[in-house]
């Protein structure tokens, strides 16, 4: 399967290899034998002569690439034709395994200074611990391969989405997002000692917690932002808020600016679904200035809070000049705010709908086949 330019425009090495870089092209994926002995078509052969990498350096992370450099043994270099990379999910050691039907873990590299830059969204995903390994290798006059042994196996970590790759899903969301209906609350289900807790333990207090690892498996702010997670959306038809929830019969309101005001920055988080109609927008909230405003002007996209399809926060220009809200009425909207929460700004009050728990999106997996919500790197 010839697989032509999956890596380009090379311009800063960050490795001992430094000042060889050149554009790497994987010309093939085939697989190939993990031990370096011949393989069932006799395609390959072993030739000691041939230099075993040494002191593998991985460099570059991305979601989705990395760059790969190792030392060698001058003997025998020149001969030298192709790379066989081995690269496996660290769960999975068996080498001979798919990560998708029909693509192998083995990758096949002509020989080209290093280091060289190994991309391809459909053997790397996000966030994922891999092992890979090297061999050197000589193509003979007859199709043969001649082989070194194989490398040390060397272990890394791919990356978390970057603000590109985020802007992407953001431009997705903005496609469903839908007509703004106006809002006035925003809302917490829990349950009853959820709050109990809060009152005597925490000072009156909700305080922010580690998000779960809902959503993209990319997301850089999942098992990584502190926050307290809100809803905002409301029944189209009455303009109230819906009066069943996933997560308890309980439930805080408070005013929608006590969160979100001139003085708040807003943050798109996340996009996904959980292999049903449903589609879920995760937004941040976080007062100018604040551990959690920092942490998202480095990892996310910032949103304009008076036009953007999402949320906004704007002038009533019509009315007393206060602030009116709008929400987006197509997606359900999951408004993360970063701060510790007193519950003397609000109400705390028992609902009278169901507890839907089929709804719930704790710890809920992305639909990786979902065209509207899925961008092409790593799920």
């Amino acid at each position: 399967m010839e697989v032509p330019g999956l890596a380009h425009n090379i311009t800063s090495p960050l490795s001992p290899c430094e000042g060889m870089i050149k554009d790497l092209s994987l010309d093939a994926i085939q697989l190939c034998e993990r031990d370096g002995s011949k393989s069932q078509d006799g395609s390959i052969s072993e030739m000691e002569e041939l230099p075993v990498p040494q002191n593998i350096k991985i460099s570059n992370i991305t979601c989705d690439s990395f760059k790969i450099c190792w030392d060698m043994e001058p003997r025998s270099k020149e001969r030298i034709t192709h790379y066989f990379i081995d690269l496996n999910k660290k769960e999975n050691k068996n080498s001979n395994k798919f990560k998708h039907k029909d693509v192998p873990t083995k990758l096949v590299a002509k020989a080209v200074p290093l280091p060289m830059t190994v991309r391809g969204h459909w053997f790397l995903s996000p966030r994922t611990e891999y092992t890979v390994a090297v061999q050197t290798a000589s193509k003979q006059t007859d199709g043969d391969y001649a082989v070194s042994e194989w490398s040390e196996i060397i272990e890394f970590c791919t990356a978390d989405y970057s603000t590109v790759h985020l802007n992407q899903l953001l431009e997705k969301a903005e496609v469903i997002a839908g007509r703004m209906l106006r809002f006035s609350v925003f809302y917490r289900n829990q349950n009853k000692e959820y709050f109990d807790h809060a009152r005597e333990a925490q000072e009156n207090r909700m305080l922010p917690s580690v998000k779960d690892n809902s959503g993209s498996h990319g997301s850089p702010i999942s098992g990584k932002l502190e926050g307290i997670f809100f809803s905002c959306n409301t029944e189209f038809n009455t303009g109230k808020t819906p009066q069943d929830s996933p997560y308890g019969r309980h439930r805080f309101e408070v005013r929608a600016d006590t969160f979100f005001n001139p003085d708040t920055n807003l943050y798109f988080g996340d996009f996904y679904c959980m292999y049903t109609a449903y589609h879920y927008v995760i937004l941040v909230l976080a007062p100018k200035g604040s551990r959690g405003d920092d942490f998202c002007k480095q990892r996310l996209p910032s949103l304009d809070i008076t036009n953007n399809r999402f949320l906004t926060c704007k002038q009533d220009e019509q009315g007393d000049g206060g602030l009116v809200f709008h929400h987006a009425q197509d997606v359900i909207l999951e408004v993360i705010y970063t701060e510790p929460v007193d519950l003397a700004l609000g109400t705390v009050a028992e609902i009278s709908g169901h507890q839907l728990m089929s709804m719930s999106t704790v710890n809920a997996k992305k639909d990786p086949s979902c065209k509207t919500c899925n961008i092409s790197v790593g799920r």
